[in-house]
């Protein structure tokens, strides 16, 4: 990274004359720089706070005397230097951040999509605002360190130092926002899990819909505070840093104000509603275990690790923004500050954040594909007609609605029903309650053996009669067992013309 100079007014070289003077080996009019407010200054360059000529070793900017003009002039805010360590450890973060952007893309589209009838409780917004979030502090991240290089290479800081901080500075709002909807929409997952086992399951009155709802307003109201106390302000003294003596007139004042300082601790106060958010959500939609080690241990137990790592690497890059808005010389708007401190605890952080939630999701199901087999293993359990897990037969299911219908109309189809009949008269006959008549030619015969005292079965058969009188075929025929008793000739004789 360039050096710092005493940035102060050079002396002239002498000349050939009084007029004439020798800046870098080229010849000079004394009273043409002058007219044009032309000043040397010790870190070698030559301006006159419009325009800013390098000149030093291979630099030779020459002057036209009659109207200020340069030829072979190189600006002082060109990148000349060689890429050092900064520009380095910028190329190779923002290569990872660009990666990045690729895997939450394909987790978008992955977790994005919709299986499931739209429900007003779930929208497909909420299970898509973490993705967008990551990819916009994904872009964020890679402008910034790509301009980091420029930073580096540049002789006098000019707008790549600017483009770098502004970039930077929206990384702190941006990750605060993705990991605030990774636990919003946690806990909207849970309830719905919930809900579609149980309709009924939220109908008691308390305070969780109050609090849901505030705590969205709560948390992107500290987020949009931390927003425009830091990024819509004047940058311009910012790359104003070409000496020591410029940084501490001009860009640490700028740097360490109260604005830098309150907007600190906003994003503290927004990681603590997240933190809130969390064990609210853990306290609503997990049971609580029995043990009192269990207890005792439930929030850190209950939580998904992911957000447990998510809120701690914020917790650092927020904290890393308070301790620079008090101390200049690990601010990351400085911009030979050391490598550590930028990388270390301003893009690290983030980029641990993006790949957790990107591998996490790689790994998860989509909700509403996690749902559906849900409720199919659901299905399953109830099953307990052919056996609790078991798949039904292809009979079971017509079987049953035949029986439903049965019972509803009280009859079945014709054809079964006949069918019925003729297996239902079957059995009686092989089970003996009803007995085929003997064959003989004495009648008497065939009345001794009715007047026997067994169980017999009479038949009736139900007919209907239309509006015309006529009859319609039987309905059904009902088989009723009856005691054996004596009966007569003439009462056998009447009993079969019915």
């Amino acid at each position: 990274m360039t050096l710092l100079y005493i940035r102060a007014i050079a002396p002239y070289q002498p000349g050939d004359n009084s007029t004439d003077v020798i800046i870098n080996e080229v010849h000079f009019n004394r009273t043409a720089l002058g007219t044009y407010n032309y000043r040397l200054y010790t870190n070698g360059t030559l301006s006159n706070g419009t325009n800013c000529y390098l000149a030093f070793q291979q630099f030779k900017p020459h002057m036209f005397a009659e109207n200020g003009t340069f030829i072979n002039g190189t600006s002082c805010y060109v990148p000349i230097n060689h890429i050092g360590q900064h520009a380095s450890l910028g190329l190779a973060y923002g290569l990872m951040f660009v990666v990045t952007i690729f895997f939450s893309l394909i987790n978008l589209r992955k977790h994005g999509r919709s299986y499931l009838p739209r429900n007003r409780r779930c929208t497909i917004v909420s299970r898509r605002l973490k993705w967008c979030w990551l990819i916009f502090i994904g872009v964020c991240g890679a402008i910034s360190c790509f301009m980091s290089i420029d930073v580096d290479r540049d002789y006098l800081q000019s707008s790549a130092l600017i483009l770098q901080s502004i970039f930077y500075t929206l990384l702190t709002p941006g990750l605060m926002a993705a990991v605030w909807e990774a636990v919003r929409h946690w806990a909207r997952w849970q309830a719905r899990q919930i809900r579609d086992r149980d309709p009924y399951a939220f109908t008691k009155r308390s305070t969780r819909r109050v609090q849901e709802f505030l705590l969205p307003f709560l948390f992107y109201g500290l987020a949009l505070a931390n927003f425009f106390l830091t990024v819509p302000r004047s940058w311009s003294a910012i790359e104003l840093q070409n000496s020591e003596e410029q940084q501490a007139i001009d860009a640490r004042p700028v740097a360490t104000d109260i604005r830098w300082r309150v907007a600190g601790f906003m994003a503290l106060a927004g990681t603590l509603v997240i933190t809130y958010s969390l064990e609210h959500s853990i306290y609503r939609y997990k049971p609580r275990p029995s043990s009192l080690s269990g207890q005792l241990l439930f929030y850190l137990n209950a939580a998904p690790s992911q957000f447990l790592i998510a809120i701690a690497l914020l917790g650092i890059k927020i904290g890393y923004a308070i301790a620079s808005a008090f101390d200049w010389s690990i601010s990351p708007l400085k911009y030979n500050v050391q490598s550590g401190w930028l990388y270390g605890l301003g893009y690290t952080p983030v980029l641990l954040v993006i790949l957790i939630f990107n591998i996490c999701g790689y790994c998860e199901l989509n909700e509403d594909k996690a749902l559906i087999a849900q409720r199919g293993e659901l299905e399953s359990a109830l099953a307990s007609d052919v056996g609790i897990g078991q798949k039904h037969p292809p009979w079971w299911k017509k079987q049953r609605l035949r029986s439903f219908a049965r019972e509803i109309t009280g009859r079945g189809f014709p054809i079964d029903q006949e069918r019925q009949d003729k297996e239902d008269m079957a059995q009686y006959v092989e089970m003996g309650i009803i007995k085929p008549q003997e064959q003989s030619g004495d009648g008497a015969m065939g009345i001794s053996e009715l007047n026997k005292e067994e169980p017999r079965v009479a038949t009736r058969k139900a007919t209907s009669i239309g509006d015309d009188g006529s009859e319609s075929p039987p309905d059904h025929i009902e088989y009723v067992v009856q005691p054996g008793r004596s009966v007569s000739g003439d009462e056998l004789r009447r009993e079969r013309d019915l």
